[in-house]
């Protein structure tokens, strides 16, 4: 943190790191007045064109008095950021509030003009345009709402910067010099360019670390073994096609090599015209901080930290954790670990071995990430070998384990395959999710272009694995687990099916729909499969049994007759093996399979064979040249691209190849919903302005930053903004006042209590319905009273009586890790305790609404279940579309409770409501791009 200026407090909120294009990292901070020499030494190595463009003269240095006010800012009508690489300037921007006369200006004004300075050296890097995606939010939280910028119209890479931004701009041209004005809200252009910059950015951060043109090991032992040098021998034997050398401080001053590779006492020992791309750290933790800063000035791109000894161990253990992030990014490097087992790339231009694998993994179409070094080696182990379960020669394209993934993230990871060429299915371990939020919006672009498998351990412990600093979450695991799935995430809940969905989408098709042909030579194996497929929600046939005498010939008309019927999506066929039947039979049976599947390259086949070894090895020869040829199906599109090569994936059981058959059909599904999104329709009734004012007015009430929950008639009033009406009730304190409520409102009424104990649950006996006069009203007073407590305790009130119709419950909250989601269930004790409820993502689209309504488990309730009149569900689906409107369109309302909403055969009638307001945060997930804070 810095010290702070002349006014108001520093805003340490405004810190952040970013990406930047070329995948190296900065830090933007607010200028302050301790960065006088800074500023100076800063603007003396920016090119006299630069300081013309800038100034619109020549401006050679940089006066007292300028230095004085560039220094010394309010952080509020005039402010200035700059983004530091190894804690000097490389860029500034400043922003000054102005009037409409273009004069200095304190609030209301809500114009601010802007202004760059990028050194000549790191221009082309994006740093303006990521200083004014953080400019433009800071002048969002000051109350500014537009941006004026002069700009010479020779500066054509400036202009370039407002015009990429996707804001609407207004350009004019006077006295020689282009004006733009643009407003700064966020919109759905501007935020589509920030994501797209992100996701290049982060890409290219993890390409640096994944095809590095030299590796330096840091931490080899002159002799076998131990962590560096076993990675040395491992980025060896892989046929690393890049320069490697080998770093030892201990090494004595007249070792030139260890086993062929150069050898240095230090990283800034190596000649400085061979760039060092990436350091692999493998010395113990407190020696780390040394190593770091030898790689931040030998100009490393970024580390792959081994070392253990981080958070895992403790709080001194995760404060030298942090420590080790923030020094990492001050010189522009990304990390890997700490605690990592390593990373992996098979491409035959890289052949990276950096980690502790000690075998090159087959080359292929899998992209693998994992958190834990465990995991990941029983994942590679299993994707591997080629007997005791899934078989074949589909590969790995790339492995990453994350270790305590203080810098580097799954979601970084899922940036870089969005776009890999190289990758057609990714598989996921995660033990913990650090921002569900961005996870979720990358999931969701990601698995629209190719398969995302996760399965996430450590889910039923409520605590993130040692080592892990994650947002604290309100929801559930299966809500979260939801949500992901609506991303379009495939959601296993083991490592053995983990990898036999992502097998199967690597080698197969998409199915077109849920219909399984299924055939073999068992009786038995196919009605097992058969009854396995119903219970996993697919559309099987009687199986065809051959009988065991069936020949490979027979199969294969078989198969090719089952692919061939266009009421089939997908064929299961089942082998068990012959007594005396040998290999030959095998690779017979196999050639057959995979020539009959040839005949249909746009429907999966897949093999269920028990305790038959051969035809696994059987079914991958016959479709590959070697045990290292790669597989490129693409999952993406309706086969594999022509002459590619066609495996089927053959599995030990019936389970596990009707399950991730399953998967691949859900997530086809998903894949064709996808392409045409639903919308967010726009409604009468709703006033974002008045609500935004009533907002604004509610919150004055209370300075309790936490927020706090409205009074029912605040609740009605802010909610009534956006057309949803909640039916009034009037305090009962007293018999004669119910009776007084009840004339006002009209009988028939209710009668009940508002009491937190004793709300929402009717069947304690704190609700009366359908009082038809006033004698009907003073007895259920009467009653109530006298069973459940005295009037003060029971706070009951009076209301008029609705529709008759089914019971729901709205309800919208704003997580702190998975943002905001908007929850639908019928009320009433039973459909809590069984968790019928259903979850969305906000902002909710019309078919959203449609598939919440129609998701939860009692759904037939609301159509007509065993011959009652249906509800009118389109109804229920605008108010869903209404709630998500409201918290979408103001972050300040943080929880909505609509309890009951009854439903009737037409319309509605909300009954209680609750609303939660609270002030918005500085910066949150829509904000400017951000490296997460090192915690």
């Amino acid at each position: 943190m810095e010290t702070p200026s002349d006014r108001h407090a520093y805003p340490a909120h405004w810190e952040a790191d970013v990406v930047l294009r070329d995948g190296g990292t900065a830090r933007i901070r607010p200028i302050t007045t301790a960065d006088a020499d800074r500023l100076t030494s800063f603007y003396e190595q920016v090119s006299d064109e630069s300081k013309y463009y800038r100034f619109f003269a020549p401006y050679p240095r940089l006066s007292a008095k300028d230095v004085h006010r560039f220094t010394h800012h309010d952080y509020v009508d005039r402010v200035g950021l700059a983004a530091t690489v190894g804690g000097e300037f490389i860029a500034t921007v400043r922003y000054d509030r102005i009037n409409p006369q273009g004069m200095p200006a304190s609030a209301p004004a809500d114009e601010a003009e802007v202004a760059f300075l990028v050194q000549d050296a790191h221009q082309g890097r994006g740093v303006a345009s990521a200083l004014l995606e953080h400019i433009a939010a800071v002048a969002r939280e000051r109350g500014i709402r537009r941006f004026a910028a002069e700009v010479l119209p020779a500066n054509t890479k400036m202009i370039k910067v407002f015009r990429d931004a996707g804001y609407t701009q207004k350009r004019s041209f006077e006295d020689g010099v282009v004006r733009l004005e643009f407003d700064i809200e966020p919109t759905e252009a501007s935020l589509a360019v920030q994501h797209a910059r992100e996701q290049r950015a982060e890409a290219r951060s993890v390409q640096r670390l994944l095809a590095p043109g030299s590796v330096a090991v840091i931490g080899v032992g002159r002799a076998p073994g131990g962590v560096g040098r076993s990675v040395l021998d491992n980025l060896k034997d892989a046929g690393f096609t890049g320069r490697l050398y080998a770093v030892n401080k201990a090494f004595p001053e007249d070792l030139t090599e260890v086993d062929g590779v150069p050898a240095h006492r230090s990283v800034l020992d190596i000649d400085p015209a061979d760039h060092v791309d990436l350091a692999v750290v493998a010395v113990p933790a407190p020696y780390v901080p040394e190593v770091v800063a030898e790689c931040g000035e030998r100009g490393v791109q970024g580390l792959v930290v081994v070392s253990a000894g981080y958070a895992e161990s403790g709080a001194e253990g995760r404060e030298r954790q942090r420590e080790l992030v923030r020094q990492a990014r001050t010189y522009g490097m990304r990390i890997i670990g700490p605690n990592a087992f390593g990373v992996v790339n098979t491409s035959p231009q890289v052949r990276l071995n950096a980690s502790l694998a000690p075998e090159m993994p087959r080359a292929g179409r899998i992209g693998l990430f994992a958190q834990s070094g465990a995991i990941g080696i029983a994942l590679l182990s299993r994707l591997h070998r080629r007997g005791g379960g899934v078989t074949g020669v589909t590969g790995v394209s790339t492995f990453v384990s994350a270790g305590n993934r203080a810098d580097v993230s799954g979601n970084d990871v899922l940036q870089y395959w969005y776009d890999d060429a190289d990758t057609d299915v990714a598989l996921m371990y995660l033990e913990s999710i650090g921002n569900p939020r961005k996870f979720t919006r990358l999931a969701r672009r990601t698995a629209a272009a190719k398969p995302l498998v996760v399965v996430q351990g450590a889910r039923h412990s409520g605590v993130a694995p040692t080592g892990h600093t994650v947002r604290a979450t309100r929801l559930p695991y299966a809500t979260v687990s939801a949500l992901l799935r609506q991303a379009g995430v495939i959601r296993v809940d083991t490592i053995t099916e983990l990898v036999d969905t992502g097998l199967l989408l690597a080698r197969q098709p998409l199915p077109a729909g849920p219909r399984v042909a299924i055939l073999g030579n068992s009786e038995s194996l196919g009605l097992l499969t058969y009854d396995v497929c119903l219970s996993e929600g697919l559309r099987p046939k009687t199986p065809r049994d051959l009988t065991t005498e069936a020949s490979a010939a027979d199969f294969r008309a078989a198969l090719e007759e089952a692919l061939a019927d266009d009421k089939t999506d997908a064929v299961v066929v089942t082998a068990m093996p012959v007594v005396g039947e040998d290999s030959t039979e095998d690779a017979e049976l196999a050639a057959a399979l995979s020539a009959a599947a040839a005949t249909a390259p746009t429907k999966p086949v897949l093999v269920v064979h028990v305790e038959l070894g051969g035809l696994a090895e059987a079914l991958s020869a016959a479709a590959s040249t070697g045990p290292n040829a790669p597989s490129r199906p693409t999952p993406a599109t309706a086969g594999a691209p022509e002459g590619a090569p066609r495996l089927i994936p053959a599995y030990p059981a019936a389970e596990r190849a009707v399950r991730a058959l399953s998967e691949a059909t859900k997530y086809a599904q998903w894949r064709h919903d996808a392409a045409e999104p639903g919308k967010v329709p726009e409604y009468d009734r709703i006033d974002e302005a008045g609500a935004a004012a009533l907002i604004t007015e509610l919150l004055a009430k209370d300075d309790d930053p936490r927020g706090a929950d409205l009074d029912p008639e605040d609740a009605a009033a802010l909610l009534a903004q956006y057309g949803i009406d909640v039916r009034r009730t009037r305090p009962a304190p007293d018999p004669d006042q119910a009776a007084e409520a009840a004339r006002a409102l009209g009988y028939p009424v209710a009668l009940k209590t508002t009491a937190p104990h004793l709300r929402h649950r009717p069947d304690l006996g704190g609700v009366s319905l359908d009082l038809a006069d006033e004698g009907d009203l003073r007895r259920a007073y009467a009653d109530l009273t006298e069973r459940l407590g005295k009037p003060a305790e029971l706070r009951p009130v009076v209301q008029a009586m609705a529709p008759r119709g089914v019971d729901t419950v709205v309800r919208a909250v704003i997580d702190p890790a998975a943002g905001a989601v908007l929850s639908f269930g019928l009320a009433g004790a039973a459909s809590e305790l069984l968790g019928d409820t259903a979850h969305r993502l906000i902002p909710v689209t019309d078919r959203d609404a449609q598939a919440v309504v129609r998701s939860i488990k009692t759904a037939p309730i609301l159509f007509g279940w065993r011959g009652a009149a249906p509800v009118d569900t389109p109804a229920l689906e605008e108010l869903l579309q209404r709630v998500s409107r409201l918290v979408d369109d103001h972050p300040e309302v943080v929880a909505v409770a609509l309890e009951p909403v009854v439903v009737a055969q037409t319309g509605l009638t909300v009954l209680g409501a609750s609303v939660r307001l609270a002030p918005p945060p500085a910066r949150d997930d829509l904000g400017p791009r951000t490296l997460p804070v090192a915690y």
